[in-house]
């Protein structure tokens, strides 16, 4: 029996392909709250006289379409024009992105480089139902490579103007929907009870390794995530737990060193909810603190708590940053400081999104409004071999209402609540 001849050469060449595998999953959010978000980005392209925009950040797309994409190298996007969406994902995501994501999806091979850039300015002519050589389209500036802005405007020739998006869409994400706000809320609790897992193993004793109690905290959260929000992805939720000088950094991960008795401690409970990070952060002590250390962490104490009284409808992120920091340097520790005061929150993660444009800077003059969710963070670094050396942070998330602002943190914080007897 003779074996068939493949065609390779066919199979080589193929450079897009209809992504649909299975039937479309339900999304996070309800059909209204994503054509809310929608009608947005396509008021503004009314507005600026767009006729189609390709998004390719992992938080619009995720933003726009629901799905969260894994790059490992490979780019993803998003095209929007007046009446249909579609994604443009790699094939070694196979049918997943279609599932995930509200309206059309295609995939692009890996036989020949070009095939994402193709795929784009395929869909977008095909989504505008014209081949003309005219047309605006917007992108984001911000996240788009030198390399491939240049690709795709070969793709797409001389004739569309490319634009930048990036900030417009940045503002739409600012303000919360009541949907998003109950997500956020539901993280904010899922981090509480990681926090409360990492309590009870440390009360219990012995003292274990940092990256013992970070797996407590987050195998604690995954179990809630999945009780909570059957039928999700679980990925990207995650601890980090610090002692002594790795406290000195927010961003240190967990290490093999074993917590010992006189250790300043910091907890980092990190639950993700279909790509929403939440966050609390506490400031611990292993064994009983010196008097150095209770006084730079009741410093923190005292900044940490004006500035919760400070976030307010109406309250400018700026002039926020500003008294703080005449708190600390009253105390003489300004020099201390380690990042700004807070953040915005909605589809973030430590490796995609951030709402620039909603921090507790200096340098941020934007207004709190109703919608709007924010940390307050404040953090110290006293460098090693100093008395009092370690870094010391708390971190709540809040939501700004019409009238209140509502705090839905609710691990307790300060020495009176964080000191555990050494084991």
């Amino acid at each position: 029996m003779s074996t068939p001849v493949l065609d390779t050469h066919s199979f080589l060449h193929e450079r897009i392909r209809d992504g649909r595998n299975g039937e479309k999953l339900p999304l996070t959010f309800s059909d209204a709250e994503m054509n809310r978000r929608l009608q947005a980005l396509r008021s503004h392209m009314a507005t600026d006289g767009l006729d189609a925009v390709v998004l390719t950040s992992m938080h619009n797309i995720k933003y726009y379409s629901d799905f969260l994409l894994t790059s490992f190298g490979r780019s993803y996007a998003m095209v929007v024009t007046d009446d249909s969406t579609c994604t443009v994902s790699a094939g070694i995501d196979a049918g997943m992105p279609w599932r995930r994501s509200i309206g059309d999806n295609v995939v692009y091979t890996d036989w020949s480089r070009g095939n994402f850039h193709a795929a784009v300015g395929k869909a977008v002519r095909d989504m505008l139902g014209f081949t003309g050589p005219k047309f605006r389209v917007g992108i984001e500036h911000d996240t788009m490579t030198i390399a491939g802005l240049a690709a795709l405007e070969g793709e797409f020739g001389p004739g569309v103007e490319l634009v930048d998006v990036g900030a417009a869409a940045m503002r739409m994400r600012m303000v919360k929907s009541e949907e998003e706000i109950q997500l956020i809320t539901d993280g904010a609790q899922v981090a509480d009870i990681g926090g409360e897992a990492i309590r009870e193993a440390l009360c219990a004793g012995p003292a274990r390794s940092e990256y013992e109690y970070a797996q407590i905290g987050t195998a604690a959260m995954v179990e809630e995530i999945a009780r909570r929000y059957p039928g999700c992805e679980l990925r990207d939720t995650w601890v980090w737990f610090q002692s002594d000088i790795n406290t000195d950094g927010a961003h240190n991960w967990p290490t093999t060193r074993k917590v010992q008795e006189g250790d300043i401690l910091s907890l980092n409970c990190f639950p993700m909810i279909s790509g929403y990070y939440t966050a609390l952060e506490r400031t611990m002590f292993y064994g009983t603190p010196d008097s150095e250390h209770l006084r730079y962490w009741e410093i923190n104490m005292e900044v940490y708590r004006r500035g919760l009284e400070l976030i307010r409808p109406g309250a400018v992120c700026s002039e926020i940053a500003k008294e703080l920091n005449g708190i600390y340097a009253e105390h003489g520790v300004l020099g201390l400081r380690t990042f700004g005061y807070g953040h915005s929150f909605g589809v973030l993660s430590h490796y995609y999104g951030r709402e620039a444009g909603l921090e507790l800077r200096e340098d941020i003059d934007t207004v709190l409004e109703p919608g709007m969710v924010v940390s307050m963070e404040p953090m110290l670094t006293v460098p090693h071999n100093q008395p009092g050396a370690g870094g010391y942070r708390e971190h709540d998330i809040l939501v700004v209402r019409e009238d209140r602002v509502d705090n839905i943190t609710g691990f307790a914080s300060g020495p009176e609540h964080n000191v555990f007897a050494a084991q």
